[in-house]
């Protein structure tokens, strides 16, 4: 195996045996039974710092999520639904994309009335250490996020990211983080990870 290079140990984890956990969180590759939350969280409020918008009705949300679901049976990128361990309220999504680049891309999104109370941290790092072992991921990951959105940059930096890369994207000016594999071994785990 090339030290440089993402390459997956093996074969691809199949989705439906993939659960990380930590004390609050239980993270598993999103299924239909989370959609319908999903949806309901989606508002032009949660989405303005986002490269894309609220799906306009939920017949459009399940033809995006059933193309998730190709892309991880697949091997090519996962998107997680979080839900706290205790209660399963469901509190957002994150998503592993661009799984085989060199920098395979993190992102996140909390539901509007759960922000503040660090769940998006801790899920990214969380993906981010599940990922580094179940794919071998030796050089670190991406985190594209709108300059002006505080919140998801500290994310970023706690976890050792610094910026690489500005843009000019449709909605907003972004920069892109790059978060190195080996901070991730310095986060502590919360749970277990399957």
């Amino acid at each position: 195996m090339n030290d440089t290079q993402n390459t997956p140990h093996g074969t691809t984890p199949r989705p439906d045996e993939v659960h990380i956990a930590s004390a609050r969180l239980s993270i598993k590759p999103f299924s239909a039974d989370d959609a319908e939350a999903a949806f309901g969280c989606m508002t032009p409020t949660l989405t303005q710092f986002m490269a894309w918008d609220p799906p306009a009705t939920q017949e459009a949300f399940d033809r995006i999520w059933q193309q998730w679901q190709v892309a991880a049976t697949q091997g090519t990128e996962f998107v997680f639904a979080i839900r706290e361990r205790e209660s399963a309220a469901f509190l957002g999504l994150t998503g592993l994309h661009k799984l085989h680049s060199d920098y395979p891309e993190l992102g996140i999104w909390i539901r509007e009335d759960r922000h503040r109370e660090g769940f998006g941290r801790e899920a990214v790092s969380l993906v981010a250490q599940w990922a580094t072992h179940a794919f071998g991921i030796r050089r670190g990951f991406t985190y594209p996020v709108a300059e002006d959105n505080r919140a998801s940059r500290r994310i970023a930096e706690g976890l050792g990211g610094v910026v690489v890369e500005q843009r000019i994207a449709p909605k907003y000016h972004a920069v892109v983080y790059r978060i190195p594999a080996q901070s991730m071994a310095h986060v502590p785990r919360t749970g277990p990870q399957v």
